[in-house]
């Protein structure tokens, strides 16, 4: 086992290293940016637009990389006086995000979109853009941290030091190399020291700024319904849905709207004690069923993984 000493955190750069701040136009990445700014790093906003969702609809929740949240991250730069500077990746985004999304649904499993867009949209071409602009390291306004593991000679992705606002998961897929050229400044912060410090700043535009908490491209509709709108309806095969028993329990209309562990929305009517509650408990794809129990049905002592 080793030993703490052998695990420290990230050492911080030197004064006035060029660190490359991916800026999502949210209150985290905007006070990543101004607060290194702040500490003497000569710093550089770069942007992903990656949608226009947002535009078209109204949204009681936070969104990122829009034509909108582009605007406010241009305004916290001009604010702090540092260069920033915006590349579409629409296409990209629709392509390796929206296309996955679409059918991971329709072939019965239920996809991480943010994974995906980090892994193959975000920072394959952040990393690669910082490094044009001669940056010596990319920062991001993610709520995780890195530490240097000497026992095993490389470093380490980490938990974000707020346990309600942890995005190291989002990030698994980072490769050693690239970790040891990030930093998240904000990742050993609690999100109310991330808003009062946006104050403090006088990022204004962003400081009350409400999290995004939907996936991005999905605006003002249900899954189900922005599947539906993007796929032919031969895509959507209706079919069965069975007890584990063998019963009959009623139709669906397509596999999308479903997920292993859904308990609303089966469409079932069921008695409202939780030992009458049923869970999706598989998706058939090659039958088309889908396949409900109870709760203890969820539980496997087997699991086939990929992409670890």
């Amino acid at each position: 086992m080793l030993s703490p000493s052998t695990i420290s955190e990230y050492s911080a750069p030197k004064k006035g290293a060029r660190i490359v701040v991916a800026m999502s136009g949210g209150v985290d990445s905007s006070v990543a940016a101004a607060w290194l700014k702040q500490q003497g790093y000569d710093v550089i906003g770069i942007s992903l637009q990656l949608h226009d969702a947002a535009e078209k609809v109204e949204n009681k929740f936070g969104t990122c990389c829009s034509l909108s949240d582009i605007g406010d991250a241009r305004r916290v730069a001009e604010k702090c006086d540092f260069p920033f500077y915006v590349t579409d990746m629409e296409s990209e985004f629709e392509e390796s995000v929206i296309d996955d999304f679409v059918t991971e649904y329709l072939n019965g499993r239920t996809p991480n979109p943010c994974v995906r867009c980090n892994e193959k949209v975000k920072f394959q071409r952040l990393m690669d853009w910082a490094m044009d602009l001669g940056a010596d390291y990319l920062a991001t306004g993610h709520y995780a941290q890195i530490q240097w593991n000497a026992g095993a000679n490389r470093h380490e992705l980490c938990r974000g030091a707020d346990p309600n606002k942890d995005q190291s998961y989002f990030l698994f897929t980072m490769r050693e190399q690239d970790l040891s050229r990030t930093l998240f400044p904000i990742g050993t912060f609690q999100k109310n020291q991330v808003r009062d410090l946006a104050e403090k700043l006088g990022l204004l535009n962003v400081a009350k700024k409400p999290d995004s908490q939907e996936i991005c491209f999905v605006q003002g509709r249900t899954y189900k319904e922005f599947i539906e709108s993007r796929v032919p309806t031969s895509m959507l095969k209706a079919g069965k849905i069975l007890h584990v028993n063998g019963r009959a329990m009623g139709e669906h209309t397509g596999l999308h709207q479903f997920t292993i562990g859904q308990r609303k929305g089966l469409g079932l009517a069921t008695q409202s004690t939780s030992d009458d509650a049923l869970f999706v408990v598989d998706l058939n794809t090659e039958n088309n069923i889908v396949l409900v129990g109870p709760e203890t049905a969820l539980f496997k002592t087997k699991a086939v993984l990929s992409n670890v």
